[in-house]
């Protein structure tokens, strides 16, 4: 039967008398006890969806809650707001004899040159689930996401000779001023997410090996079953099969110009190469 009148989207104040129980409740909410912290179109939003589906598993109400990056004018408080209670901890691991951990997945937090040092001091014994995709293969699906919002109207081959340009000045703006906002940063970086090496040795200097899962997104697309045991063993969960593994946010779009892919290839094979002997892992990605 056709719906003759569409809902209509929640008023501002509609969603505060909403979440108004949440903060109500914020200070007997818990912590989230891991994080997947990017990288963004890597296979984040797969991820996490399987993983809330684990009984173990208590999904926060949303999948980024971007406390460490875009919301650091909000306090603890308000990041609890987005996690079950502990009444409800208690519930689970006391009356129902389960084991309990939550979490959110904010792709952007690998990206964003303060959150490693914001959450080593909020949340240290933080456990951390990091998907690397090919940086050529996230690239251009970087260029597509943002083509399909309207943010990017450049070809493909142009967006990546603009990209220095854009971004010049905008990291150095974001380690002076942690609450600077860059719409450059966020939308056009597409070459520069691809540098994982750099990335994750901010990381790696605050949180020990043991608290880190660092995943190749192709193995994930391929054998999502598999890694998934792989991330609740990380998370100290038992073990746990999924009906199925159908694939969230993935999108179809033309393949790339091949002489465009062995220029990205050319430009990241050293950057792969740094990546491979820090973790002590060839990604084969070629």
């Amino acid at each position: 039967m056709k719906r003759l009148i569409d809902p209509q989207p929640l008023s501002p104040f509609m969603k505060r008398i909403i979440k108004a129980p949440r903060a109500l409740t914020a200070r007997i909410r818990v912590l989230p006890d891991f994080l997947i912290i990017g990288a963004q179109r890597c296979g984040t939003t797969s991820l996490q969806r399987y993983l809330i589906q684990h009984p173990g598993i208590a999904a926060a109400f949303r999948k980024e809650v971007h406390f460490f990056d875009r919301n650091l004018r909000k306090d603890t408080t308000w990041y609890r707001e987005h996690f079950p209670s502990c009444i409800y901890k208690y519930y689970v691991t006391t009356v129902l004899g389960r084991q309990f951990v939550t979490g959110e997945a904010t792709a952007s937090y690998i990206f964003y040159p303060h959150a490693p040092r914001l959450i080593s001091e909020t949340l240290p014994g933080i456990k951390l689930i990091a998907l690397l995709r090919n940086p050529i293969d996230r690239a251009y699906s970087h260029y597509q996401h943002e083509v399909s919002l309207n943010y990017e109207a450049l070809s493909f081959e142009e967006a990546l000779e603009r990209e220095q340009q854009r971004l010049e000045g905008e990291r150095e703006k974001m380690v002076a001023d942690k609450r600077y906002d860059s719409y450059n940063y966020d939308h056009y970086s597409y070459l520069s997410r691809g540098r994982y090496a750099d990335q994750l040795q901010s990381w790696m200097k605050l949180f020990p090996k043991e608290q880190m899962l660092i995943l190749r997104s192709e193995d994930f697309f391929a054998e999502p079953g598999r890694v998934l045991q792989e991330v609740f063993q990380f998370l100290e969960l038992p073990a746990w099969e999924l009906p199925n593994y159908k694939p969230y946010n993935a999108r179809e779009y033309n393949t790339m110009d091949p002489e465009i892919r062995q220029r990205l290839f050319q430009y990241f094979e050293p950057h792969n190469r740094r990546l491979y002997d820090l973790l002590g892992r060839d990604f084969a990605w070629n």
